[in-house]
């Protein structure tokens, strides 16, 4: 039986690669889902452009998508404050659930993306490793919120549900504001082309802490496990890479892969000293003959600064999925070395 996924969120870096991977198996269909739409496969992929936050335009742009199997939510929303993200983000989920439940009659599975944030790992220092059954803390956090919106609203129905949590997820996905990887791609490549070396901006106490990340591959093959593996129905997973690592190690190996010198630490704000780097990009890519890539597109400088800024341990244990029978890893120092060869390759980056 054919498999069709809607993969709500598909031009992220999350769901740029579940796309890819959905689309590399023999008996998936995709359907993805953005505000801007994208470039069809013929037989493969289709795109949809729809606003996930009118409930009438999702319901009208959706309503035909009676052949969906599975639907795999990884959209997101930004807002200034976290009690600000709630309601837009569970509005989507619910937006998506509303318009596909009632036409899709072999819907067998909704897969939600999390993160971190239900460990309250975005507020400050939290318990180590983090395991899905640790107690909850204080609301805001929609991520929770949407988990219990598909628990309750799975009760009685046919379908099962799965929650991803990953750690910092690694990819390329232009234009999208969380992405590290790429963030240190333009930094390195910034640093070089105004000849210093490459300092680690983050706070002291980040460059010591015990990290761990996820790559946007192994997340995706992860995501399709959880959502056809019957072990796996209706539970959390975290999801990482499966090994561990400081900056104060890795960051000289990363400054050394662009051919940079690594000087000492120096805590400053990335959004702030980038704010004038525009220029000097259109510079960069004039002396290497790159791609005509915006300044805008390869920012995340917010987001790299909020992961700079931990000075404390953040991993959480991964054992769960593996017990279930999700097996694979992925070496964190080979992640980055393929993220920037993917992005020399795409002549994002001299």
């Amino acid at each position: 039986m054919e498999n069709v996924a809607l993969v709500v969120g598909a031009r992220g870096v999350i769901g740029t690669n579940l796309v890819e991977h959905l689309s590399s198996l023999p008996d998936w269909r995709v359907i993805g889902l953005s505000r801007r739409g994208g470039v069809d496969v013929p037989g493969r992929v289709r795109h949809v452009a729809v606003d996930l936050l009118d409930p009438d335009d999702t319901r009208a742009r959706l309503s035909g998508l009676s052949e969906v199997t599975h639907i795999f939510y990884v959209a997101y929303q930004d807002r200034p404050t976290w009690a600000e993200l709630v309601a837009p983000n569970l509005a989507m989920l619910v937006n998506v659930v509303d318009a596909i439940e009632p036409v899709a009659v072999r819907l067998r599975h909704v897969s939600l993306m999390q993160g971190y944030k239900v460990y309250g790992a975005h507020l400050g220092p939290f318990k180590t490793p983090a395991r899905e059954d640790d107690p909850p803390h204080l609301p805001p956090e929609f991520n929770v919120d949407q988990q219990r919106f598909l628990e309750n609203r799975q009760q009685g129905k046919a379908w099962t549900w799965s929650a991803l949590r990953p750690s910092v997820v690694g990819g390329v996905a232009l234009g999208n504001p969380m992405n590290l990887a790429v963030g240190i791609a333009v930094y390195a490549s910034l640093s070089k082309q105004l000849g210093v070396p490459l300092r680690f901006p983050g706070k002291p106490g980040a460059y010591d802490a015990l990290l761990e990340l996820t790559d946007a591959g192994l997340l995706a093959k992860a995501t399709v496990w959880a959502a056809t593996a019957p072990a796996a129905a209706n539970q959390a997973f975290n999801i990482t890479n499966g090994d561990l690592f400081r900056w104060n190690e890795l960051w000289p190996k990363l400054g050394a892969w662009f051919g940079l010198e690594v000087a000492p630490p120096l805590q400053m704000s990335l959004t702030d000293v980038m704010a004038d780097k525009a220029p000097v990009w259109k510079e960069l890519q004039a002396t290497h003959g790159l791609a005509s890539t915006s300044f805008e597109e390869v920012s995340s400088w917010p987001f790299a600064d909020f992961v700079f800024g931990w000075d404390y341990d953040f991993f959480a244990d991964s054992s769960k999925a593996r017990r279930a029978g999700f097996h694979e890893y992925v070496e964190t120092e080979q992640m980055f070395y393929d993220i920037f060869t993917d992005l020399r390759r795409r002549q994002i980056i001299p």
